[in-house]
């Protein structure tokens, strides 16, 4: 028995489904996960020293690949200062600077220790600075754990949210609304049945909670004209997007302008950060300066910064990453595609710069639910083809794939060679 089953067998003993977040259990792939316990570059290697092409990359913030020298010798260096001081520090002032320098649109900065953290602070001040109570979010838009966001739709566009999971109260969640993503008529359907109701309309600006889904041409755009109409604040999710389409995020990317931007682990080079930024005039209605009351005692932890500094720094100064990685992901798209259809299997694979997704549909996936036909016990089958081909991917079919700068040629034809192999097999 090999080590990663043996540790599983100890996990689930001591914690819910072995794990510490859900996906990580493997079950819609119907295997025992595989146990981390180093990474370099491109590669994972798990505890029987097997190595994987990683293009999990901790869920997105890796996007130098793993064990960067640079982000490693940056913590390395703050941790000789200590681990955590419970008060201000130097690097929380000049992450805050960066990132006001970097992303449009932004003039302040509250660091926080997760994107979840960051988004429920977030919907807060958009609440607390509207005076209003509803939101409005869409359906396979992922936003983290927070009670609020934890909503399916319902069967009306217009209905109220419904909680998708236990311990969540029906009244929390019924001034949740949900839209459906590339669908500017359900949103302005939903604003004009609540026109003073509405706080804020949050969204991915790239969906890759429900595998990759671009926004249609205009969608934002339509998005940002819709909440200005309704008075409502448009909120821009960018755990995903932020540093990864741009240096300047998808603000940047696609020219438009949210009144608050959410970010998470990027910009800690990968350790537990986030961070919710905005205007002056909003966020200092943010406690102590204002009213929105959110604290947290490990915000801004000093290691973090340091990593997310150094990593921040790297792609300011090497900004020519950013095509070499639209690059990359375009040629590796391009060889699943036409692979799948070489050996007759129907898939469809979406791709924006470099987080893309494989979905074994027949046709092509705009909104939610085309991404919800997929055949999920075909990419369980290539799942496994391709972890024995030595490629790690995300372990469900909702999620993407991310590359990164340590992704080389060699890498990227080895996982395409991988995909041709797993694809005749399926």
């Amino acid at each position: 028995m090999d080590q990663s089953q043996l540790l599983y067998d100890r996990a689930v003993k001591v914690m819910p489904g072995g794990v510490n977040s859900p996906v990580r259990a493997y079950r819609s792939v119907n295997m025992c996960p595989r146990f981390i316990a180093k990474a370099d570059g491109p590669f994972v290697y798990d505890e029987d020293g097997r190595r994987y092409i990683d293009y999990v990359c901790s869920w997105g913030p890796m996007i130098l690949g793993h064990n960067h020298p640079v982000i490693r010798e940056a913590v390395e260096k703050a941790v000789k200062d200590g681990l955590s001081f419970g008060a201000p520090t130097r690097r929380e002032v000049e992450m805050a600077e960066l990132m006001v320098e970097l992303v449009p649109n932004i003039e302040m900065v509250r660091m926080v220790n997760s994107g979840t953290e960051a988004v429920m602070s977030a919907i807060r001040l958009a609440r607390g600075a509207t005076g209003r109570d509803k939101i409005i979010k869409f359906e396979g838009c992922y936003h983290g754990h927070s009670d609020c966001l934890l909503v399916n739709a319902g069967s009306s566009a217009l209905a109220g949210g419904h909680p998708s999971s236990a311990g969540v109260p029906e009244d929390i969640v019924r001034h949740t609304l949900t839209a459906q993503f590339n669908d500017l008529p359900s949103v302005e359907a939903l604003l004009s049945a609540y026109p003073q109701e509405v706080a804020c309309v949050i969204v991915e600006p790239v969906a890759a909670n429900m595998g990759v889904v671009g926004p249609a041409p205009g969608f934002l755009a339509g998005l940002r004209k819709l909440c200005d109409q309704y008075g409502a604040l448009l909120i821009f999710d960018e755990v995903i997007t932020g540093f990864r389409l741009a240096l300047g995020g998808a603000q940047a990317y696609y020219g438009v302008k949210a009144d608050l931007v959410t970010f998470g682990k990027i910009i800690g080079g990968g350790m537990p950060v986030g961070a919710y930024c905005g205007s002056r005039a909003l966020m200092e209605q943010v406690a102590p300066c204002g009213p929105v009351y959110q604290a947290g005692t490990l915000s801004g932890n000093p290691v973090a910064m340091a990593a997310g500094l150094a990593q921040l720094r790297y792609l300011k100064d090497h900004q020519e990453i950013y095509a070499k990685l639209n690059q990359k992901a375009a040629w590796l798209a391009g060889e699943m595609d036409r692979s799948a259809k070489k050996h007759g299997v129907a898939l469809a694979v979406n791709q924006v710069e470099s987080v893309l997704s494989p979905f074994f549909v027949p046709t092509e996936v705009t909104r939610f639910t085309d991404a919800k036909g997929s055949d999920l016990q075909r990419y369980a089958r290539y799942f496994a083809g391709m972890l024995h081909h030595g490629v790690a991917l995300a372990p469900a079919q909702f999620e993407a794939m991310f590359l990164s700068a340590a992704h080389t040629k060699a890498e990227l034809e080895e996982t395409a060679q991988a995909a041709e192999e797993t694809f005749a097999g399926l």
